[in-house]
């Protein structure tokens, strides 16, 4: 294509795009007036959607095409999560909506004064792949409960879960209300030169950049809902069967392409040797219980694409040709898009696996002898999303909380914080800006508006022209501040 014609096929995109945005843009104060009745109705309907038999079967054939993910991944983080996510915003709905009254100083006697969220206007939702119908169905819920419309971009990389998403939307609401656009970055790029009034972006750190560059152009609010290297420590006390068990379930849940999975483990140098053999056999508990080998398991998905898996290949290998050992699994097929659970030792902390996201089934272990050894570690990469630790030792789990920062922590366990809707969701600088979930994905989607009421008596006395008794006057109301 010559330059002439890709620049008039950009033209064309931006001026689509902008014609989807004016089009929102015009609709939005009608939106915006939308009761808490009419929002819950909305949100309802999503509900039943996603509850309808039909619907449920479309998702799980959707997402076995896009990652030959189980039906039971399917349910319990995909939809199941969804669902939960917008029975709480329906139960809560009225109660954030309404005046939050708060206090006011001795100034403002005879004034009333309270928070009021008013939508933002026209909000932009960029989706990313690895739950691309969790990560564009919560967003999008929280986005409509807090009065806005929304254009959804869905991933280019899980097309079947997009071609759902397609039909679910424009089945329930105008394309003034929300629209869906699918496309590669070519449309997201067209999207991003709109003055949007917030973008909620999920994916990359590199992206998140581009994003937020392009929201500064207007001075749009984001909210990036980012990942990076989520630590795991398992300490001398901790139980390692137990932590081999949740340890093998969270970094294999979608084949580890889970923005909140453990991406390196440092353990207790006493307990390495037996975390290895309690994750093999978790492995093959898992994957392997008719003793076939784990490529023929249904129970684990694969990568969401080739250039996806050669680049977990390319970790791998640069890992191994440095000295790392495989110690449990190993194998792939690019043909298929598999890539085993694969435990590696013998890491160092220079070495390139330790310096991305892995974002695949590939768990690189490093052992420590004394605790400083991990805040060392855990200091030089950028702060991460989650953090985990395992300990029987409360004295330890405490100094590891107060010593490392993290967008959310989980203790004995993983993944529970995008499970409980009352706590906020998010990361921390590399990992992301905002918070979501519950109240706080409201208020994301939210200007939160203080308001101030006069009810009884007035500021005159302190009016000009000044004098010596309004000086005094003032030098009395600062000293009782």
């Amino acid at each position: 294509m010559s330059h002439s014609n890709t620049a008039s096929a950009s033209a064309d995109l931006s001026a689509q795009m902008r014609h989807i945005f004016e089009l929102q843009q015009e609709h939005a104060p009608v939106v915006a007036r939308s009761s808490c009745k009419e929002r819950r109705e909305k949100l309802l309907r999503m509900q039943r959607y996603l509850l309808d038999a039909t619907h449920r079967q479309e998702l799980v054939d959707a997402l076995k095409k896009d990652f030959h993910k189980h039906e039971v991944e399917t349910a319990i983080s995909e939809s199941g999560v969804s669902i939960q996510q917008i029975r709480h915003i329906r139960r809560y709905l009225k109660h954030w909506m309404a005046p939050k009254y708060v206090p006011a100083p001795l100034q403002l006697a005879g004034c009333t004064s309270y928070v009021q969220c008013e939508p933002k206007g026209v909000c932009l939702i960029i989706a990313p792949w690895n739950y691309p119908a969790l990560l564009t169905i919560t967003p999008l819920a929280y986005a409509i409960a807090a009065g806005n419309t929304a254009v959804v971009k869905p991933s280019e990389f899980t097309p079947h879960t997009s071609a759902f998403l397609v039909k679910m939307v424009s089945s329930l609401f105008p394309p003034e209300e929300v629209a869906v656009c699918e496309g590669d970055a070519a449309i997201a790029a067209a999207l991003l030169e709109q003055p949007f009034n917030h973008i909620f972006f999920t994916g990359s750190p590199q992206v998140g950049k581009i994003v937020m560059q392009a929201a500064s152009k207007h001075l749009a609010s984001v909210t990036l809902e980012l990942g990076g290297k989520s630590p795991s420590v398992i300490d001398a006390t901790a139980s390692i069967k137990d932590a081999a068990l949740k340890t093998a379930w969270a970094k294999c849940l979608n084949a580890g392409q889970t923005c909140i999975a453990p991406d390196y483990l440092l353990v207790h140098e006493s307990k390495a040797e037996a975390f290895e053999e309690a994750f093999r056999q978790t492995i093959a508990q898992f994957y392997q219980p008719d003793g076939r080998p784990v490529e023929a398991s249904d129970s684990l998905a694969h990568i969401v694409s080739d250039r996806h898996h050669a680049r977990l290949v390319g970790l791998l290998e640069d890992a191994l040709s440095q000295g790392a050992r495989v110690a449990v699994g190993g194998q792939y097929r690019a043909e298929t898009r598999f890539m085993a659970p694969t435990l590696l030792t013998g890491i160092t902390a220079d070495m390139k696996i330790m310096q991305e996201e892995i974002f695949g089934p590939i768990l690189p272990m490093i052992t420590y002898r004394e605790e400083h050894e991990i805040y060392a570690l855990i200091s030089r990469l950028p702060k991460p999303l989650t953090s985990y630790v395992h300990s029987r030792n409360r004295a330890f789990i405490d100094r590891f909380l107060q010593k490392t920062t993290a967008g959310g922590a989980v203790i004995n366990d993983y993944l529970l914080g995008f499970g409980n809707p009352y706590l906020p969701f998010g990361g921390v600088n590399n990992s992301g800006i905002g918070k979501s979930l519950g109240y706080r994905g409201f208020t994301e989607f939210s200007n939160e508006k203080g308001v101030i009421r006069r009810w009884l008596g007035n500021f005159y006395f302190m009016f000009p022209p000044y004098n010596a008794f309004k000086a005094k006057l003032a030098h009395f109301l600062l000293s009782r501040l």
